[in-house]
């Protein structure tokens, strides 16, 4: 039986893409296949026994990647076809099937993109459990 394979898909920025890189290592220590998937102008920082694929973020050279709303526009526009089309092509090159896809909230996009796939979900929170619970909680506190 193979490996899983899990597809990793953190927001782009560096406060969620260290932590999804380090659950990754983790999970390569424990025999899991993982595809790390970033934009093309982080994919350059990355590491060892992780197959890293850089995908476009969809904002055109010299655009500003610091505009958080320009960067999560384009991210939702442009990267669920590059998911999709990453998928299918690593599955037509007889790679092993990607098993499940573990993406960061800012990304809910990509949970989408899975279950059209039939790929199993799971979400990667990068904040401490606190300021989950405190979020799931701001009906009442207002």
């Amino acid at each position: 039986m193979a490996a899983p394979h899990v597809l990793a898909l953190p927001f782009p920025a560096q406060g969620h893409v260290i932590p999804l890189m380090q659950l990754s290592h983790r999970l390569v220590e424990h025999g899991v296949e993982v595809t790390f998937v970033n934009t093309e102008a982080n994919h350059a920082l990355v590491l060892d026994g992780i197959h890293l694929v850089g995908v476009p973020d969809g904002l055109p050279d010299g655009d500003d990647r610091k505009d958080l709303g320009k960067l999560i526009d384009a991210l939702s526009r442009h990267m669920p076809g590059y998911l999709e089309e990453l998928v299918r092509r690593s599955e037509a090159s007889g790679d092993t099937r990607i098993s499940w896809l573990v993406a960061d909230p800012a990304m809910g996009w990509a949970f989408e993109v899975a279950r059209k796939l039939g790929i199993r979900v799971a979400c990667f929170w990068i904040a401490s459990a606190a300021f989950l619970a405190s979020m799931f909680r701001i009906p009442q506190l207002v």
